[in-house]
């Protein structure tokens, strides 16, 4: 190697070196940096998306060019469950919207009438704010509807006529709101209620005995007397006294009935009344609340006070045997019901055996 080749690899060694501590002392004179973590084999690891997402905390926002969603400006709320509307019983029709509808519009739209035939239905729209299902309300959004109609009670399964009128009526309330009507079809629904009532009507049961008087007659004013002493109060209909239960709001536990010209007598002291009725609607009450108990408890106070025997409706008086076959039948029954998850006392059943 020539001298002058020699002097000029020493040259660029040297003007390397200068560089490299240039910026050394560059790096050293500016602020502190935080050194790269170390893998599990000792060596560095250079920060990623993840440790920089770390560093700067929440606020962090993905450029929508690295694959990542970016969160939108509104979040959709959790749906939480209707206390009105129950697919157990329930045919269920929705109402789309392009924009959120405010109460009062929908208000103005809903049908006078909430019933098809013999059929109760609701219209609820779901809050744009809570995500709550609810009645329309005025100074309320809602982002979407739905119109459950009931597919059976007491008065049979629902029909196709009762299931038209039905989707008329939403159909008109979607019009009015400009919104789109998607509901299930007609056979599938009539198909399902039909169902339904045969379940409802092989477990529904209401329970009744008569306290015939064995001896004198009573008078209203007597019965509504002796009746009150044993919690009663007159119910809503003439004729009619019931045992009302602790949850407010919910049905009776016992009902205690007799003739309801008696009831419209204008002097109480001049009705003569030799029969009462005592009866417990199975289905509405809780088997918890032990309402079969209860029941034949207070048959057998009033026939005491009452002077009376405790007779089925043909007049025979009943042993204690029958009461014992009773509950063994009920206890059947009260689990056939929960197994349908329509448990006596709950809101779908309470609905259903109306």
């Amino acid at each position: 190697m020539t001298l002058t080749a020699m002097l000029a690899i020493l040259g660029g060694l040297i003007l390397a070196a200068v560089i490299a501590h240039g910026a050394w002392t560059a790096r050293k004179a500016g602020p502190k940096r935080a050194e790269p973590p170390l893998e599990p084999g000792g060596e560095r690891q250079e920060p990623g998306l993840g440790v920089a997402r770390a560093a700067v905390g929440d606020s962090f926002e993905d450029d929508p060019g690295m694959g990542d969603t970016v969160p939108m400006p509104g979040r959709t709320l959790p749906r939480r469950p209707s206390a009105r509307i129950d697919a157990l019983i329930d045919a269920i029709a929705t109402v789309t919207v392009e924009l959120p509808v405010s109460g009062e519009l929908a208000l103005s739209h809903l049908p006078g009438s909430r019933r098809a035939g013999t059929k109760p239905f609701h219209i609820e729209g779901l809050n744009a704010e809570t995500g709550e299902w609810e009645l329309p309300t005025p100074g309320q959004r809602y982002s979407e509807f739905q119109a459950g109609v009931q597919m059976a009670n007491r008065s049979g399964a629902m029909n196709e006529i009762e299931y038209s009128e039905f989707l008329q009526k939403v159909q008109a309330f979607a019009d009015g709101i400009t919104g789109f009507l998607q509901a299930p079809d007609m056979l599938d629904v009539v198909a399902r209620a039909r169902e339904l009532d045969q379940f409802a009507s092989e477990h529904d049961a209401q329970l009744a005995v008569v306290l015939r008087a064995k001896t004198a007659a009573w008078t209203l004013g007597y019965v509504q007397q002796m009746a009150l002493r044993h919690g009663f109060v007159p119910g809503a209909l003439p004729g009619r006294l019931v045992l009302p239960a602790d949850e407010e709001g919910a049905p009776p536990v016992l009902l205690l009935s007799f003739e309801s010209q008696a009831a419209l007598a204008e002097d109480p002291t001049a009705s003569s009344l030799r029969e009462l009725t005592l009866s417990l609607d199975v289905p509405q009450t809780p088997e918890s609340l032990e309402p079969f108990a209860a029941w034949q408890e207070c048959a057998r106070h009033l026939a005491r006070d009452f002077e009376a025997d405790v007779c089925d409706d043909r007049g025979q008086v009943l042993p204690l045997m029958a009461f014992q076959t009773i509950g063994v039948e009920l206890s059947t029954l009260y689990k056939a019901l929960a197994s349908r998850d329509l448990a006596a006392g709950s809101p779908a059943a309470r609905r259903l055996f109306s």
